[in-house]
């Protein structure tokens, strides 16, 4: 258990609180650099003053999240050295190539067209500098790439063999990189980095919306985000039941801990609601959907799903958690869609998308929901593997290093407090940097053709709507 003060609980406490530190900033960056590439793109396109204003609001949003992920990503991977010495020897020799290819390739990307994108706006033409930004957001994505290539790895192995020192040694680098769960969870996490992103510039304009619903940049804001929401979290839902059923054929012990089913059962229900207990092997106080769950995992109203007493106790994963936390991911991917669809049903009523103040609401409130989304997913995938680090192979209690408690907990309690006031001052410096209108093309300069020919455009026509 993660309360206990040994070594190993201390350790795996160190690797949560830094993962879920980083987890956020990398999902906010990925769709942030594609929503910048969109965003100049319809500049160059369309020249409307509007679309440049966006961009160079979010470019330094984007800025100070990426160097928060890179940091945090640094200080992260410092622990499979320090504290998972006997993961890296023995797993070594797959994740190390996959960790380079990733500095190769997408690093050395962003590297080189970073800067350009940051700051070479007045040196550079504007199809190199569109480049830049282009070149930054595939950067983002090809990271994703492999970083899942190796946590997927982790939870389905392939293209491996074991050698005489216990090593996990690389057979075939397409088996490895395009294991079984890869296509799965990339398209999971990146339809969950674009959402998340969704959400941050909606209830930006939503907060700009209600100070001046007037303001071009907030309603363009605001339409692209409801327009992203109402397109990609279908999309995110249908992908998560395709993961699903993924999960069910290689981690099967993982889907009976998430649905808290303890019994094998043919038409097993869905559980809405319960209380987990591992120790008593039942959830109590269900609130239950007869046979939905049978029918969801098998399309079988009488299919049989395993329970955790199919499993040996010692070869489960803590029900207690992932049952809790695959629900919140599942309801804000739920939420997601009905603000979405509320978002449409406005937009089809005329103007009605900018004056609603209780929809802009709604949408401000729902500003952190993908990072919470993004964290409960995360918490369910890799607590759902335990007991192992390489699923089926490598338990998390094997690869532990040497390592005393004491010195485990005096490096997890210097984490907490330089982390407390080092991303205390970034996410302040953020949310300042979000309050800032956007608008900074004069309005009159927005209008002036149509001023010119002797017309007045709406606030709606000004915005390019």
């Amino acid at each position: 258990m993660l309360t206990d003060f040994t070594a190993l609980g201390l350790a795996r406490m160190q690797f949560a609180f830094t993962m879920s530190f980083h987890i956020v900033f990398p999902a906010f960056s990925i769709g942030l650099a594609s929503y910048l590439a969109v965003l100049e793109g319809l500049w160059l396109w369309k020249k409307n003053p509007v679309y440049r204003d966006l961009f160079n609001f979010w470019k330094k949003i984007f800025a100070v999240a990426f160097g928060m992920g890179v940091v945090s990503g640094i200080v992260m991977s410092y622990q499979f050295g320090t504290n998972w010495s006997v993961f890296s020897d023995k797993a070594g020799p797959v994740i190390g190539p996959l960790m380079g290819y990733e500095v190769l390739t997408a690093f050395f990307l962003e590297a080189g067209f970073l800067g350009v994108m940051l700051f070479g706006e007045k040196r550079v033409g504007a199809g190199l500098h569109y480049l830049a930004t282009v070149m930054v957001a595939l950067g983002t994505l090809i990271s994703a790439t492999w970083i899942l290539a190796v946590n997927s790895w982790m939870q389905t192995p392939a293209g491996y063999s074991i050698n005489a020192k216990g090593q996990f040694v690389p057979e075939d680098w397409m088996a490895i990189i395009f294991n079984p769960s890869f296509p799965y969870r990339f398209v999971h996490m990146v339809l969950a980095a674009y959402l998340t992103t969704a959400f941050v510039v909606g209830g930006v304009a939503a907060w700009h919306l209600l100070r001046d619903n007037r303001s071009p940049a907030a309603r363009k804001m605001f339409s692209m985000a409801m327009w992203m929401a109402v397109i990609v979290a279908p999309l995110q839902i249908a992908a998560g039941d395709i993961h699903g059923l993924n999960t069910l054929e290689h981690q099967p012990a993982k889907i009976a801990a998430m649905e808290g089913d303890y019994e094998p059962e043919k038409g097993s229900p869905l559980i809405l609601f319960g209380i987990p207990d591992d120790q008593d092997e039942v959830t109590r106080y269900q609130i239950s959907i007869p046979k939905l769950s049978a029918l969801i995992l098998t399309h079988s109203l009488d299919g049989e799903v395993k329970g955790l007493k199919s499993f040996p106790k010692d070869q489960r994963p803590p029900a207690q958690i992932i049952f809790y936390t695959f629900r919140l991911m599942v309801g804000i991917g739920f939420a997601m869609l009905a603000v979405g669809l509320w978002s449409s049903l406005r937009r089809w009523q005329g103007g009605a998308l900018y004056q609603d103040r209780w929809l802009h609401r709604v949408a401000l409130l729902m500003t952190p929901s993908g990072f919470v989304a993004v964290l409960a997913g995360w918490i369910t995938t890799e607590v759902g593997r335990q007991p192992y680090t390489v699923y089926g192979l490598l338990t998390t209690a094997q690869s532990i290093s040497p390592v005393a408690a004491p010195a485990v907990g005096a490096s997890l309690m210097a984490f907490i407090i330089v982390y407390f006031f080092v991303y205390a001052a970034g996410i302040f410096y953020l949310l300042r940097l979000a309050k800032t209108t956007p608008d900074f093309a004069s309005p009159d300069m927005i209008n002036a053709p149509m001023m010119a020919a002797g017309t007045v455009p709406g606030p709606a026509l000004a915005a390019g709507e």
